[in-house]
């Protein structure tokens, strides 16, 4: 393994027993046990993603993460899915190191989590979110500037991140625009403990989307995601396809009715039951604000991401994504990814502060003695 500097070794590191201020995030229908483990064996930290699996598929995805890796891993989940408690004890019950939110927790189900070991860690889009979620225990936050993919903020990175760190006393990573070493020194130069990256992780052999979908992101370039509302009523930002274009031009009823069937076949997809969905839209809409007609919306978003994911379908599905897929054209593997991102953040932080040149001549003596006083001559 690369030699590192002590400054790659972060707080992040040493509050979740890893290796390197790396992390992969929990992607639904991507961030899978082989993805996840990879990470956390190579020296990150892994995050598999539960919103978008039963609970017993859960059940066996962390079992299949311990069987290849005794590394530290994450589960992200949402705080207001329908059996947040069951997965909570779930996460307790077989050790799980960190606990990742993609909505706010409530402060109850952090306290649970807390008092049983477990690192919490939302993400934040907007510094008055990082006082909030501080004030409640969180241990981490991810701070994800607009350039990130899927549902995402305002704020770009280069302002949200160091404006974070300067607020909270807590780890902070950063999230939205990150894929090399050098990015991950800026993100330590704005104060944070790290980076969290979910395009960049998709796009490496471990994961498990399709080979033609990844060819597609490969392909992007830096202008061609966009950030819409029409998928689920909030922002997220995905590559621009003839799908979210027809999305965009053509909202109302009979887009709220489709919504409504996703929203059935996600039920059963996922196991979820039709009082926990109920209770999950419930969720959503005291959590975020939305109107009921956006609660049957939102089922569009894992619904329309698991036919692209999933079954490969690209261009009936959607493909959510960081502007960083611009800049993405090979597909490493994981241990390749975090190996070459550690060699260049080494190499970036030499050039900045390179070690004094040694010198062949003599070195000068503390303190030259004084000059003899001039002598005069009589005339």
């Amino acid at each position: 393994m690369t030699e590192f500097p002590s400054v790659l070794h972060t707080p992040f590191c040493e509050l979740v027993g890893v290796r390197y201020p790396i992390v992969q995030t929990g992607m639904g229908w991507v961030a899978g046990a082989r993805l996840t483990a990879a990470t956390s064996a190579a020296g990150g930290l892994g995050i598999l993603a539960s919103t978008t699996m039963t609970f017993a598929e859960l059940e066996k995805a962390i079992d299949d993460v311990r069987n290849r890796t005794d590394a530290p891993f994450g589960v992200n989940m949402r705080a207001d899915q329908g059996n947040v408690d069951q997965v909570a004890g779930l996460l307790i019950r077989r050790g799980v190191r960190l606990a990742s939110f993609a909505t706010a927790p409530s402060e109850k189900l952090i306290g649970t989590l807390k008092d049983a070991g477990l690192v919490t860690m939302p993400t934040i889009a907007a510094p008055r979110h990082a006082e909030k979620v501080v004030a409640w225990g969180v241990d981490a936050v991810i701070a994800q500037g607009q350039e990130g993919g899927g549902h995402t903020g305002a704020i770009p990175t280069s302002l949200l991140l160091p404006q974070v760190t300067s607020m909270v006393d807590i780890p902070v990573l950063g999230a939205g625009g990150f894929h090399d070493g050098r990015g991950l020194v800026a993100a330590l130069a704005w104060g944070a403990a790290g980076i969290a990256m979910g395009t960049r992780f998709l796009l490496t052999q471990e994961s498990r989307v399709p080979d033609e979908v990844k060819a597609r992101y490969l392909a992007a370039s830096l202008t061609d995601t966009v950030v819409t509302r029409a998928i689920d009523g909030q922002p997220q930002r995905v590559i621009r396809t003839e799908l979210i274009d027809q999305l965009e031009a053509h909202q109302g009823p009979m887009a709220f009715v489709r919504a409504g069937q996703n929203a059935l076949r996600l039920r059963r997809l996922t196991g979820t039951s039709l009082p926990a969905l109920v209770r999950e839209g419930l969720g959503m809409r005291k959590a975020g604000g939305l109107t009921w007609a956006q609660v049957a919306m939102a089922a569009n978003a894992p619904m329309l991401t698991r036919a692209s994911m999933v079954e490969g379908h690209v261009e009936s599905g959607i493909l959510p994504t960081g502007q960083v897929t611009g800049l993405v054209k090979a597909l490493p593997t994981v241990a390749e990814l975090i190996e070459s991102i550690v060699a260049q953040a080494t190499a970036t932080l030499a050039r900045l502060a390179p070690a004094p040149a040694a010198s062949s001549a003599p070195a000068a003596p503390a303190s030259a003695p004084a000059a003899p006083a001039a002598v005069g001559h009589d005339a």
